[in-house]
């Protein structure tokens, strides 16, 4: 019995060791991505930005963390959440998330966007399709909550003290298992 239970918990450490150990790779890989490319990269389509004013508030909190996907332009509707590079004013060089608020299109076609953040009082610049990132497609609860632990100096340590101490506690565990149980073999 005692060595199902041994071959058990061996399988299921080894399984949620892999788990979290994937997960952390995928998150940084793409978290580097973005930030190493100047989010000129996406992953399968995909960005992930935070955000960092409460211009979207309520909707969009101060330290949420938000899945874009790039899509085509014409499938951009009014009222959709959209992240763009700004190119004027204090916007310049930002990335912005706001609500559309009217989408017309050039004599060449290309879409023109008007966008305001739902607390500010003034729409922002024009934004044209070249500065579109992508659609708001989801707001990550679980990462907004892991940015706005990390945010914080303790978070930061709590984030790496606490899985470095799950590895080394669970390596430990699993010798001294190993160990009772070959010594309950030569009993």
């Amino acid at each position: 019995m005692v060595n199902m239970n041994n071959k058990a918990f061996k399988i299921i450490k080894t399984i949620l060791n892999i788990f979290v150990a994937i997960f952390i790779i995928l998150f940084l890989l793409v978290v580097a991505l973005q930030r190493f490319s100047n989010n000129k990269i996406s992953f399968l389509s995909f960005r992930m930005f935070t955000v960092v004013s409460g211009s979207m508030d309520p909707k969009y909190k101060i330290g949420d963390v938000l899945i874009a996907k790039e899509i085509e332009p014409s499938k951009i509707e009014v009222g959709d959440a959209i992240s763009y590079l700004g190119k004027q004013g204090t916007l310049a060089g930002k990335v912005v998330t706001h609500e559309v608020i009217n989408i017309e299109q050039d004599e060449d076609g290309k879409y023109i966007f008007h966008t305001q953040g739902i607390a500010n009082d003034a729409p922002d610049p024009i934004v044209y399709e070249s500065q579109v990132y992508g659609k708001i497609i989801y707001k990550c609860i679980i990462l907004s909550f892991i940015y706005k632990i990390v945010a914080t100096k303790f978070g930061m340590f709590f984030l790496i003290f606490v899985p470095i101490l799950y590895i080394i506690g669970s390596e430990i565990l699993t010798a001294m298992l190993e160990k009772e149980e070959k010594r309950r073999k030569k009993a």
